[in-house]
């Protein structure tokens, strides 16, 4: 059961656990690369900043982004900017997140985000949470998918599980963690079912996109090739 006020302190919580994080860098740490290809630091903290804000549109019923060019062309404008003003931004625009989370609202509404997809509004936390957990450990600076707590890494293993659920190009796959916990996904092309095994940690990291999956161990096939998120 989805518990929107819940996910929003969880939001908060990550989203401190970030901004104490900055502290340590500086100014030509934010010019480096990120772990997401072709991204300086810089431009993780200005997709972070310009996401909050498209999920206050979201939530107050706007569109999510004036266009994916518009969307681009904001992060490519605010990447190069010093620290300072990069925390400042995401502090700011994370606090206009927070205070539309706590409006008043019809939390089982339909919201309608980027290409087409639409959700629940009490599904628009944990969305937010995603983006400030995961491009945290996209900065590179000290945090891990391991770091990551045990009950988002679940929840969001269980998520793009789901994504990919039915997928044409995904076959029948069971993901299995080391203590037994499982999720299948998959299942939209033909063969045999493939078994894919690992901590939780690796189990994400392939399913996001941020590792390659050498850490997983495969029975029944070769590990799939999963589509762009």
């Amino acid at each position: 059961m989805i518990d929107h006020a819940d996910d929003l302190a969880s939001v908060q919580t990550a989203t401190e656990r970030l901004l104490t994080a900055l502290v340590a860098l500086d100014d030509r740490a934010v010019t480096q690369s990120s772990r997401l290809p072709g991204w300086t630091r810089g431009h993780v903290l200005a997709h972070l900043a310009r996401n909050a804000d498209a999920l206050v549109n979201v939530l107050e019923g706007r569109p999510m982004y004036a266009s994916a060019e518009a969307r681009d062309a904001d992060i490519e404008r605010d990447a190069p900017r010093p620290l300072d003003v990069q925390v400042a931004d995401v502090r700011e625009s994370a606090e206009r997140f927070r205070a539309a989370g706590a409006a008043p609202a019809d939390w089982s509404r339909s919201v309608a985000l980027r290409n087409g997809v639409t959700d629940r509004a009490e599904r628009v936390p944990f969305r937010r949470w995603i983006e400030v957990e995961l491009h945290h450990v996209d900065l590179g600076i000290g945090y891990g998918l391991e770091d990551l707590p045990e009950d988002f890494t679940e929840r969001e293993i269980g998520f793009l599980a789901a994504r990919f659920a039915g997928h044409q190009d995904v076959p029948s796959v069971s993901l299995v963690t080391a203590d037994g916990r499982t999720w299948t996904t998959g299942g939209g092309s033909e063969g045999d079912p493939v078994a894919v095994e690992g901590t939780a940690a690796d189990l994400l990291g392939w399913l996001a996109g941020r590792r390659d999956g050498a850490g997983l161990t495969v029975k029944g096939g070769a590990l799939p090739s999963l589509p762009p998120l």
